[in-house]
């Protein structure tokens, strides 16, 4: 009977793109700045389009297709030079995805989003990702090599490789960035805005209004373009049918139940009838919504609660199986030369050789002291705990962070970074945690800022877990020294939270609007009513109110600031406004939750101050999922019945067997957002029905050609088609004596991750989100300095919804030609 040792004797040993022995340029400068560039790049593009179309995309795959060439332009790259510049790259991505998922919360919370504590809470949870990963790899990704495969890092290994053999894909990347930045430059309403960014139409048909209330809008932008197309056409369509549901069923039927109502229906803070359906959106809408992700989130954690299980057992179980294989070895054998302890220690090779366990263990510990003094010492303002609910905090991160980046790193193995089910471990966590809480009577806002800032840190390891373990393995196929590629990640980390915090901001601001109630709310600062707090003077001198068309619902301006021409201005500046005392609602029954400017003179509540993030234009529906969670169980105050009806539509859809969460998120966002994604799947779907189309004609001719061979030159075609076997029924139709077309044609080109099409899109998505991201900088700068940006007026004869519609019609059309055109082999 064969021992463990004969069978392991016998399976062939892997051998990688790189030797063992071979030594090539690797942790180098250029390759760690280059790496620290594309962190920085792609972490903001990640926070840009993460918070407004509520997905990402993994970026190592552009990262190694643009390093490759750039590397190359200046002078002969190695392919470990490229790794670590893709490591350190996609660093950012990871973090950024873990921040936007929770962080925001915060702001959901009622608190403020400090870019300082973005900064720690971003480098704790990302550091921690990757010490704790480290143990896992040998286990993970040497010994459980064919049982994991890893596929962003296999798929990222085989672009490696194949640029290194010559291969050059980069030039379809620059073309999408180069388009989809000139599209942006125009499009945008914070650039040139030549033509409308977001082509409207707002059904009110007939002397019955009918579908009032709705809306048709299409953000037309190149992120989400190329976002959709990623994705496919059935998730853009599952997501779009979220957004239909939302925007032309349920927003109708409030408009037609609620329009005779004279007072306004709780959470709303005017009637139905004066709003518009963004204010409908934002105030029935988007409650429940949120309901619905949160009951997809946990269906989905449920789900995936054997996998967890399994993930955990068979890794302990592994670990246990190595250790005793370890224990029970010979102390000497002619393979391995001398025993451990003799004379001459045997040398730990290249592609074997991790972050000590000094560095491990000890930066693990370090990092829970310093989020605990990070807490005790910069606690969120109005919400400050004791030093024990602190020492608690730190523990549970260590606790709930270790399990779940042990199941991370496993489950990506097996679906995929994409499909990692990150959000409900992070569900589970902020529910354990609330649950705690709440035993301890810690319920308090102050314990529900702790908590999402525990279930923050968590995220991001877990999500920087995920992504270090495809990288390792990239690194492990092409044989990658494994402490270089750790580090690389590391210092991809600390690069990549500056941009990350900066660009969280910066959105949250550029994006903010200022808005006049259009009845103003009586108040009295000494009897607030529950969940109204006073944060004192408001502290900026001017504000500009962003006014609506008077023929539009909602009119947010009082008919006396309307000019001649019965419209608003567009903007409207306030100055000496230092005298608003700043109220914040949470949880309140007479004020929306958010932000309010009360006049002392008048005794008034005149303005809403809508934060940029959660918005319209950055939804944030994973941060909105977390804030409901903590909120339903530490506060319990939420519109439960919208927040039921939520639940509902996801029970409804579960039972006609289609996952709920994909179509949760698409009815909490605007439906302008997914009917742009949308837009993307339908290109995806016609390139793949061209390359089915252009498979079909293509082995037709070669299936004539092999005809023609095997009845003109049987040897000519034996020396074509190497591969045939005249015996097997498979290749050789007995009835017919001839060829099986399957035996002589190619085989089916299909898109995968390194497609021209795919390849494009990364492009567009980029330029969208670097170009957005320069238009919300200078909205900022314009705000700071009172200067303004020379624009076009909305009089040109291109600012037309049809223009805009044809302009991303056009950008639509480059997207299907591209990825129809075949790459360079050059």
């Amino acid at each position: 009977m064969p021992t463990a040792a004969t069978t392991l004797a016998k399976t062939p040993a892997f051998k990688p793109f790189v030797s063992a022995t071979e030594s090539r340029p690797e942790l180098s400068v250029r390759a760690l700045l280059l790496g620290a560039l594309f962190g920085v790049l792609f972490g903001a593009v990640t926070v840009y389009v993460g918070l407004r179309a509520g997905l990402t995309v993994a970026a190592s795959i552009p990262i190694s297709v643009l390093s490759i060439s750039i590397l190359r332009a200046f002078g002969k790259a190695s392919i470990l030079e490229n790794n670590i510049v893709q490591s350190t790259g996609n660093a950012g991505q990871s973090i950024a995805s873990g921040v936007i998922f929770t962080l925001p919360a915060l702001i959901f919370l009622g608190f403020d989003l400090e870019a300082s504590r973005i900064f720690a809470l971003a480098l704790f949870g990302g550091w921690l990702g990757v010490l704790f990963m480290i143990p896992l790899r040998r286990q993970l990704i040497v010994e459980e090599h064919d049982s994991l495969i890893y596929p962003e890092g296999t798929a990222c290994a085989d672009v490696l490789m194949a640029g290194e053999r010559g291969g050059s894909f980069a030039s379809r990347v620059f073309l999408g960035l180069g388009l989809g930045a000139l599209y942006t430059l125009f499009q945008n309403d914070n650039l040139f805005a030549l033509w409308p960014s977001q082509p409207d139409y707002q059904p009110n048909l007939g002397p019955q209004h009918l579908l009032k209330g709705s809306a048709i809008r299409a953000d037309c932008t190149p992120e989400y373009l190329g976002v959709g197309y990623i994705i496919g056409l059935r998730v853009s369509a599952i997501m779009l049918a979220g957004g239909v549901f939302s925007w032309l069923v349920l927003m109708p039927a409030i408009y037609f139940f609620g329009s005779h109502l004279t007072t306004p229906l709780y959470p709303g803070t005017v009637p139905i009838a004066q709003m518009s359906p963004s204010d409908l959106w934002r105030t029935y809408v988007r409650p429940m919504g949120a309901g619905a992700v949160a009951a997809a989130g946990l269906i989905t954690l449920l789900r995936t609660l054997p996998t967890i299980v399994s993930a955990l057992t068979q890794g302990f179980r592994k670990n246990a199986v190595s250790q005793k294989e370890v224990s029970s070895r010979p102390e000497r054998s002619e393979v391995e030369g001398p025993a451990v302890g003799a004379a001459t220690e045997p040398r730990v090779k290249r592609t074997e050789h991790d972050l000590p366990p000094i560095v491990v263990f000890g930066g693990s510990a370090l990092l829970v002291l310093l989020m605990f003094l990070f807490l005790e010492f910069k606690p969120i303002p109005g919400a400050q705990v004791g030093a024990f609910a602190n020492l608690a905090a730190s523990l549970l991160v260590v606790a709930f962070g270790f399990l779940f980046v042990t199941v991370s790193a496993r489950i990506v193995g097996i679906v995929g970074s994409s499909a990692s089910p990150v959000s409900g471990m992070t569900i589970a966590t902020l529910m354990a945690t609330a649950a705690i809480f709440l035993v301890k009577g810690w319920t308090a806002p102050a314990f529900g800022a702790l908590a999402i800032t525990i279930g923050g840190v968590v995220c991001i390891a877990a999500a920087n877990s995920g992504d270090t373990s495809q990288d390792l393995k990239t690194g492990y196929l092409i044989g990658a020294t494994p402490w270089k590629q750790q580090v690389a990640i590391m210092v991809g980390v600390i690069v990549s939270i500056f941009s990350i915090g900066a660009t969280l901001s910066a959105m949250n601001n550029g994006l903010e609007s200022f808005q006049r109630l259009p009845r103003p709310i009586p108040f009295t600062l000494q009897n607030l009513p529950d969940g109204v707090q006073n944060e004192g003077n408001f502290t900026r001198d001017h504000l500009t109110l962003i006014a609506k068309k008077m023929g539009a619902p909602g009119s947010t301006v009082p008919s006396s600031n309307l000019g001649s021409s019965g419209e608003a201005p567009a903007k409207q500046e306030l100055t000496q406004t230092r005298q608003f005392i700043l109220l914040n609602a949470i949880g309140s029954t007479t004020l929306e939750d958010g932000k309010y400017l009360y006049n002392p003179t008048t005794q008034q509540i005149e303005i809403q101050w809508i934060q940029g993030i959660g918005s319209e234009k950055a939804a944030a529906p994973q941060g909105r999922l977390m804030a409901t969670v903590i909120n339903g169980i530490l506060s319990r105050k939420l519109p439960w019945t919208l927040v039921l009806l939520g639940v509902a539509l996801v029970l409804m859809v579960e039972l006609l067997g289609v996952r709920s969460l994909t179509l949760a998120v698409g009815a909490y966002l605007s439906i302008a957002t997914t009917l742009a994604i949308f837009v993307g799947g339908v290109i995806r779907w016609m390139v793949d029905r061209a390359l089915v189309h252009h498979h079909a004609q293509q082995a037709a001719a070669t299936h004539a050609h092999a005809i023609s061979l095997w009845h003109s030159d049987r040897q000519a075609f034996h020396a074509h088609y190497p591969d045939f076997d005249q015996t097997n029924p498979d290749h050789l139709d007995p009835a017919t004596g001839l060829p099986v077309p399957t035996s002589v044609t190619p085989s089916l080109d299909t898109e995968s991750e390194i497609s021209p099409g795919s390849l494009y899109a990364s492009g567009l998505i980029a330029a969208g989100g670097i170009v957005g991201l320069l238009g919300v900088c200078i909205k900022l700068y314009e705000s700071a300095t009172d200067r303004t940006m020379p624009r076009f007026s909305d009089a040109n004869p291109l600012h037309h919804d049809g223009i805009s519609v044809l302009m991303f019609a056009l950008l639509a059309f480059s997207l299907y030609y591209f990825a129809r055109k075949p790459l360079d082999s050059k």
